[in-house]
């Protein structure tokens, strides 16, 4: 079977910042209470009229440059992503068209915050099995969408942005271990009530404002911490290694006291952790990879290191994968 590694990392986050004093300015909170309640404290917001597509095309484009490739040269796109454009067609379709990837096949997957670790499990079997040469992951939100500005327990953790990468063979390293995993009986504890066949849009829905994010942070925190750790050792042991091999791990962003409280139960120095949730907040989908790409432009990361990634969302679903850059 054919090695396969990311060639090309990109990312776009919007300009827009919303900080903790502004939404002291919008619901009963404080900054203080969200610092240390998620250890965030600002986030990106998208512009009225940017979609998840938009946001998507600028992160691949960026990917597209540093892997050297012309969107010509895609021949799968993998979207991942809650908050797609609309419900049909595929935001992964707008993104093929706007890109001009007419050569590439093109599909989402909704996988709530583990989405790119899910599209990156695809995304790899395809060229893996010599079906697809390069293949185009992306993880795009556009959270503020579908955010309850009323409610000051869930409005102060999300934002938007984007983050795509390039799959291709690589000749040494590359992604060297999978692991997905779900527990639908717990998906009432994170979900999306309303605007899907079976709840959708009426004047009854829009009133109990049932077409908003919803969550049950508490019950959420314990199991996050569980399934997280579990996760991450289950990708190391199928890649045959431990923890001192790893030089970097790069957690799903929701919640600081989540990441670190999982580095607790693994033994992990907190330098071994990758954080930009202070400035971005949960980005769903698209936290672990921007996280990814950050890190490498900081340097945090180089060529020939060995990354972790580590996420858990709503479905619930979560996954983890280790990769020699």
């Amino acid at each position: 079977m054919k090695k396969v590694g990311i060639i090309g990392l990109g990312e776009y986050l919007p300009d827009k910042v919303l900080t903790n004093a502004d939404l002291e300015k919008m619901v009963d909170t404080s900054d203080e209470w969200i610092t240390t309640r998620t250890g965030i404290k600002e986030r990106r917001i998208a512009a009225r009229g940017e979609a998840v597509s938009d946001m998507a095309v600028k992160a691949a484009r960026e990917a597209l440059k540093e892997a050297d490739l012309a969107a010509e040269d895609l021949e799968l796109i993998v979207v991942a992503t809650i908050t797609g454009d609309m419900p049909m067609p595929s935001t992964a379709s707008i993104v093929q068209n706007a890109l001009g990837a007419h050569k590439a096949a093109a599909f989402d997957i909704s996988a709530a915050c583990a989405g790119f670790v899910y599209g990156l499990s695809i995304g790899r079997q395809f060229v893996m099995n010599g079906t697809y040469k390069n293949v185009l992951v992306i993880g795009a939100e556009k959270l503020s969408a579908f955010t309850d500005w009323e409610d000051r327990n869930t409005c102060v953790l999300f934002g938007d942005g984007a983050g795509a990468c390039v799959l291709s063979e690589v000749e040494s390293g590359g992604i060297v271990s999978m692991y997905l995993g779900c527990d639908g009986s717990n998906l009432n504890l994170l979900n999306l009530p309303a605007g899907g066949s079976r709840l959708p849009a009426s004047g009854e829905t829009i009133k109990n404002r049932m077409h908003y994010i919803k969550m049950q942070g508490n019950e959420l925190f314990k199991i996050a911490v569980k399934t997280m750790t579990e996760a991450a050792q289950t990708a190391l042991n199928r890649a045959g290694i431990t923890f001192k091999d790893i030089d970097l791990i790069v957690p799903h962003q929701a919640n600081s006291r989540i990441i670190m409280a999982v580095a607790k139960r693994l033994g992990i120095s907190e330098d071994k952790i990758y954080l930009n949730i202070e400035r971005y907040g949960n980005m769903s989908s698209a936290s672990t990879i921007t996280g990814l790409v950050e890190a490498v432009k900081e340097g945090r990361v180089k060529k020939g290191d060995t990354v972790l990634l580590d996420c858990f969302g709503g479905g619930l679903v979560w996954g983890a994968c280790v990769i020699d850059l």
